[in-house]
């Protein structure tokens, strides 16, 4: 469905519009935000709308359900999402970006909690992973200080300019995401996931 939202107090989660492409591409045109990526920086407005075309037969299939996550008061500040969705395993992995004026205000925090509910509550996940390269300190603290558990290195697993790089893999499960403090933030939701997401009540 085109329509998915969820809205906590200061952030909200919806499907991306063809008009976020300019606040993707001025956020995601720093090199700093795109360092750890296997793609970016962004040298044209042109790569955001074609990121953004690509998004809606992905979510079709079931491949990639990536949503802006927008300020109440500032519009689009990055991206999250959910990749390799295993439905019989109810598993799906998360990753995400914020332009750097948001880095440290919280708003990682509240959008994690808003796509950990649609995960866990509204799609039926049992498990969600996260990577984070070996170097990127600042990611690994913000996953352990949200609840994940660090379970190990994948060695030369992801490739970012040409070379094989090593991750951590970060990892949450359902009961300890509803023991955590993220469900503690408040979360409206209107519209309703895409099925091909939808594992399990």
């Amino acid at each position: 469905m085109d329509d998915l939202a969820l809205t906590g107090p200061t952030l909200r989660v919806r499907i991306p519009r063809e008009e976020d492409a300019a606040a993707l591409f001025e956020h995601a045109s720093d090199p700093e935000v795109t360092r750890w990526f296997s793609w970016g920086p962004y040298a044209s407005p042109a790569e955001a709308r074609a990121y953004l075309a690509r998004l809606p037969p992905q979510r079709a299939r079931g491949e990639h359900l990536d949503l802006v996550v927008e300020h109440l008061d500032a519009g689009p500040i990055g991206i999250t999402g959910l990749g390799e969705l295993a439905a019989r395993d109810r598993r799906a992995v998360i990753g995400s970006w914020l332009g750097r004026a948001w880095w440290g205000t919280g708003a990682n925090h509240e959008a994690k909690a808003l796509m950990c509910h649609l995960a866990f509550a509204l799609l039926g996940l049992e498990r969600l992973g996260a990577y984070s390269n070996v170097e990127h300190a600042r990611s690994q603290r913000a996953l352990e200080r949200l609840g994940f558990r660090r379970e190990g290195v994948l060695r030369g697993y992801h490739r970012h300019a040409g070379v094989a790089l090593d991750v951590v893999i970060f990892g949450l499960l359902r009961q300890e995401w509803e023991a955590g403090g993220l469900p503690a933030v408040p979360v409206t939701v209107s519209g309703g996931p895409p099925p091909a997401f939808v594992v399990g009540g």
